[in-house]
C-alpha cells in the first residue's frame, strides 16, 4: 500500500465533505488554487504507507454523517409523501362533494324555474290576488291554506338554494387550498429526494475508494463501535430493570418485524421487499392492528413515551437527538431495525446507538 493510496483515502474524505457542503443552496465559493502535480521522481521515491485505522475511523465518521443526513432527509420525504397522500384523498372527496353540490344546485334551479313558469302561465298574478278575484268562496278557503304552504315552500326553496350555492363555493375554495398544499408537499418531496440521493451517492463514492480488505476492516471498526456502545449501555445495569412482557399486539408486531430479517434497506420503502427504518416499524404495527405515524420523528412526537426501564417487546426505541432513526425492541437488550443503505434488516444491540427515548404504540 503506497503513500498515494493513503492520500487517495484522505482526499476522498475531503472531496466528499466539499461535495456535500457545495450541495447546500445559497453558498458561494472562490475558485480554488490549482493543485501542484507531483513529479514523477517524488512519486517514485515515496515510501509505502498503509491506510491506518485512524484513516478508516475518519472514513467511518464521515459515512455516519452522510447516512445520518440521508436518514433525516428520508424522514422529510416520507412526511411529505404521507401528507400528499392525505391531501390527494381530501381533494377526491371534495371533488365528489362539488359534483353532488352542483347537481343539487341544478335541481333547485329547475324547481325555481318551474315555479316562475307557473306564475307566468297564470298571468303573473300572485296566488293571493287570484284567490281574491275568485267567484268561489269555498275555493278561496281551500286555497288559503295552500297559499301559506306555498309561501313557506318558496322561502325554503330560496334558503336551500342559497345554502347550496354557499356550500359549493366553500368546497371549491377548500379544494383550491388542498391543491396548493399538495403542490407544496410535492416540492418538499423533490427537495428531500435530492438531498437523500446526494448524501447516499457521496457515501457510496467514499466507500468505493476502499479496497476489499479496507472495507472489511471498516466493517470491523463499525462493529467494534456498536459493541462498545452496547457494552457501556448494559454496564449501566439498565437491563436488570427491564422486565416488561409484550402485549398481544406487541407480539404480533415483533413477529412481523422478525419475518423481515435479511431484507434490504431502501429509503422511502414500506415493504414488502425492502424497508427504511420507520417503514419497518410502521408496517409491523399496522399488521398488528395498530396503525402508527409513518416517520420516526412523528412516531416520537405522537406516540406515548415510556421510560427505558419500563419498555417491553414491541415498543419502539427512537435514536439520536433529532429522532432520525427508530428500531423495535424485541427483548433481552436487542432490537430489530433497518439500519441504512447497503445494509439489511437485522438484529442489533438496543444501546448500540444514542437513545433519545422509547414510545409505545399500544399504550
Amino acid at each position: 500500500m503506497g503513500a498515494g493510496r493513503r492520500a487517495l483515502i484522505t482526499t476522498a474524505v475531503t472531496v466528499v465533505c466539499a461535495v456535500t457542503v457545495l450541495a447546500a443552496p445559497g453558498i458561494a465559493f472562490a475558485s480554488p488554487s490549482p493543485t501542484p502535480t507531483p513529479s514523477s521522481s517524488s512519486t517514485a521515491t515515496a515510501s509505502p504507507t498503509p491506510v491506518t485505522n485512524k484513516d478508516l475511523e475518519a472514513v467511518r465518521a464521515k459515512l455516519d454523517d452522510l447516512y445520518h443526513d440521508a436518514a433525516v432527509a428520508t424522514d422529510a420525504y416520507n412526511a411529505a409523501e404521507e401528507q400528499a397522500q392525505k391531501q390527494s384523498a381530501q381533494i377526491v372527496e371534495l371533488a365528489k362533494k362539488i359534483v353532488k353540490g352542483q347537481e343539487k344546485l341544478d335541481e333547485l334551479k329547475d324547481r325555481a324555474g318551474a315555479a316562475a313558469r307557473s306564475q307566468y302561465r297564470t298571468g303573473g298574478l300572485p296566488d293571493e290576488a287570484q284567490l281574491i278575484l275568485s267567484d268561489n268562496p269555498q275555493a278561496f278557503l281551500d286555497g288559503a291554506g295552500r297559499i301559506l304552504q306555498g309561501q313557506r315552500a318558496t322561502k325554503g326553496l330560496i334558503a336551500e338554494l342559497t345554502r347550496a350555492q354557499d356550500d359549493l363555493k366553500q368546497y371549491t375554495a377548500d379544494a383550491s387550498t388542498q391543491w396548493q398544499l399538495l403542490e407544496k408537499n410535492r416540492q418538499a418531496k423533490a427537495a428531500a429526494k435530492k438531498t437523500v440521493t446526494t448524501q447516499i451517492a457521496a457515501a457510496e463514492k467514499l466507500e468505493s475508494q476502499l479496497e476489499k480488505q479496507e472495507k472489511e476492516r471498516l466493517a470491523e471498526l463499525e462493529q467494534q463501535a456498536a459493541l462498545k456502545a452496547q457494552t457501556a449501555w448494559l454496564g449501566s445495569g439498565v437491563l436488570k430493570d427491564i422486565s416488561g412482557k409484550a402485549s398481544a399486539e406487541g407480539k404480533a408486531a415483533v413477529a412481523y418485524a422478525t419475518a423481515q430479517l435479511g431484507k434490504p434497506y431502501e429509503w422511502g420503502a414500506e415493504g414488502p421487499k425492502s424497508y427504511d427504518c420507520s417503514g419497518l416499524t410502521s408496517q409491523a404495527w399496522a399488521s398488528a392492528g395498530d396503525p402508527i405515524p409513518r416517520t420516526s420523528q412523528e412516531q416520537w412526537k405522537q406516540l406515548p413515551h415510556v421510560d427505558v426501564k419500563d419498555m417491553r417487546p414491541g415498543d419502539l426505541i427512537i435514536y439520536f437527538d433529532d429522532a432520525s432513526h427508530v428500531a423495535m425492541y424485541i427483548g433481552d437488550g436487542a432490537i430489530i431495525h433497518a439500519p441504512r443503505p447497503g445494509r439489511t434488516v437485522t438484529i442489533a444491540g438496543a444501546g448500540s446507538m444514542p437513545i433519545l427515548g422509547v414510545v409505545r404504540p399500544d399504550a
